[in-house]
């Protein structure tokens, strides 16, 4: 009598990312009228995002969690491994909704060799669309 084949207890591939597109809901940039965020803005929560993500969903919970200390559009997509325009369009609609707050960087300081060094190491380690780290030669 023949054996039944056994059943693998984990799927044999892993399921594909979510498409970026679906996180914004197709939009490629936040919904208010204000230019897209330059990647090497300051970004960090404000009390009411704070107070606030509990009633956050998914990806916008993690970016205001994430933003208890001030970082770079570019160093929180490499944290939390997302599109980097994902977190772009998302944190632009935090912003307009007083979750987050926006601080742009002197021009000083957008010319400091070691904030451009982050910025750089930061877009790196951000996953293409395969999840993949991109060369970091």
């Amino acid at each position: 009598m023949p054996s039944e084949p056994a059943v693998p207890s984990e799927p044999a591939v892993r399921a594909p990312a979510v498409r970026p597109f679906l996180l914004t809901a197709g939009r490629v940039s936040g919904s208010g009228a204000a230019p897209p965020l330059p990647v090497e803005t300051q970004i960090v929560a404000t009390p009411d995002g704070l107070s606030a993500l509990r009633s956050l969903a998914f990806e916008r919970r993690d970016i205001v969690a994430a933003c208890r200390r001030p970082q770079s559009v570019a160093e929180l997509a490499a944290r939390l491994r997302l599109h980097l325009n994902v977190v772009r369009v998302l944190a632009e609609d935090l912003c307009a909704a007083g979750h987050l707050a926006v601080h742009v960087p002197d021009a000083g300081t957008v010319h400091d060799i070691s904030v451009l060094r982050r910025v750089i190491d930061g877009l790196r380690a951000v996953p293409d669309s395969r999840g993949s780290l991109r060369d970091s030669g």
